[in-house]
């Protein structure tokens, strides 16, 4: 008990010592596929930032990384326009290869025209059903990531 006890009160001083110590870690290669279905500016927005906090964390050589985008999700794009933060971010995100994809069925159902409404579209951006390539991409080892 007292060993126990001893090492526990040495590993809390060790642990004192070296606050703010970052851990080297190699995450290897990476494929995610962060899935974005909310509307709202501020959860977009951090959801951004989970995303350059990932690349920060794996570095951007290491990583292949898209974004789709669905439903209230496409008010991230949506919003840019008018937002500059927003736009910011996803101009940075974009210049480290992430791929912004839309999803046709919401662009249809929501009557947006991909030029006008949303914000650096293209049509090699568009997916058929977010959905469905979610599980697409699942399937060909794209790790899940719900911000």
């Amino acid at each position: 008990m007292k060993k126990i006890l001893v090492s526990l009160m040495a590993l809390a001083a060790l642990m004192m010592v070296l606050p703010g110590t970052a851990l080297a870690v190699d995450y290897g290669k990476q494929k995610v596929v962060y899935h974005i279905n909310g509307g709202d500016p501020q959860q977009n927005q951090l959801a951004m930032r989970n995303i350059q906090n990932h690349i920060n964390a794996v570095g951007a050589d290491n990583m292949e990384i898209k974004v789709v985008m669905h439903g209230a999700g496409l008010n991230l794009l949506i919003n840019a326009k008018e937002n500059a933060d927003l736009r910011a971010g996803v101009d940075n995100l974009k210049m480290q290869n992430v791929e912004f994809q839309i999803c046709n069925n919401t662009i249809v159902g929501r009557k947006l025209d991909l030029a006008n409404d949303l914000y650096d579209a293209k049509p090699a951006d568009v997916i058929p059903s977010g959905v469905a390539h979610l599980s697409y991409l699942q399937a060909q080892g794209y790790t899940y990531i719900k911000p």
